[in-house]
């Protein structure tokens, strides 16, 4: 995991990836802490339910310095939020294929160590790995399933977080 060896990991954005990732992490015997949309008590419960010890708004201050954060939501102020929820010398990892603008923020939530950091993509090794381990720690994937016709519904309900989990366009 690109969080490195983080013993209290964070997943701001708790959709499709994160909702994985949160149980991966869990089984491995680390702390789930969710940032969701400010007041999202659904999706907050939903987290809980996966693993998470710890789930909040994404303008809320977890309860302890994490190790590292991965932020999912395409966001670009969650940058400076999450780098002042991890420790010195943690990680900020910016997940999202696309993100809005990072604004400017005092280098004193960079200093000491921290990093910010950026993934573009996964390797076929990074695939091959996780399907290996997902049947051993038995991954739930929660789905909506939209006709292709309905992409565009498809995207506005993950904008407006009307579902827990993943959209899956089928034909």
């Amino acid at each position: 995991m690109i969080a490195g060896e983080a013993k209290k990991i964070g997943f701001y954005g708790f959709g499709a990836a994160a909702h994985i990732l949160a149980q991966v992490a869990h089984r491995q015997g680390r702390s789930v802490y969710a940032f969701t949309r400010s007041g999202d008590a659904r999706t907050q419960a939903y987290a809980k339910s996966l693993g998470a010890v710890w789930a909040g708004g994404s303008d809320e201050a977890p309860p302890e310095p994490l190790d590292a954060v991965i932020i999912f939501a395409p966001i670009g102020a969650l940058v400076p939020l999450a780098l002042k929820a991890v420790r010195k010398g943690g990680r900020v990892v910016c997940a999202g294929i696309h993100m809005s603008d990072i604004p400017s923020f005092p280098y004193s939530f960079l200093w000491e160590e921290r990093e910010l950091l950026s993934v573009a993509n996964l390797t076929r090794k990074d695939g091959l790995d996780f399907l290996r381990l997902a049947p051993q720690i038995d991954v739930k994937v929660q789905t909506r399933r939209y006709a292709l016709t309905e992409a565009n519904q498809a995207l506005a309900d993950l904008r407006a977080g009307r579902f827990e989990g993943a959209a899956v366009l089928t034909p």
